[in-house]
């Protein structure tokens, strides 16, 4: 197995989203019942571990769906390297 191999990531565009829908971050804490500081930190990208309830509350309150709010990064292709993707 090979060391430090790069998979991508994950993003979280729910900031971008709200901006788009133009829907505060109020009025969604409160409709997916969450923390203003627990919501800021989804909004902020500064999850390490998201919880996939607390992603399909998100998801029901803005009536979306997971990729509307998350988005995958591929990798950066290195010379001599395939993106098998």
């Amino acid at each position: 197995m090979r060391g430090n191999i790069d998979y991508g990531h994950f993003e979280m565009t729910l900031e971008s989203y709200l901006k788009i829908k133009k829907i505060s971050k109020n009025y969604l804490a409160e409709k997916a019942n969450l923390q203003r500081t627990q919501l800021n930190t989804y909004c902020r990208d500064e999850i390490k571990r998201p919880d996939f309830d607390v992603l399909a509350r998100i998801c029901f309150a803005l009536n979306c769906d997971l990729a509307d709010i998350v988005s995958y990064v591929k990798p950066q292709i290195r010379n001599g390297e395939e993106n098998n993707g």
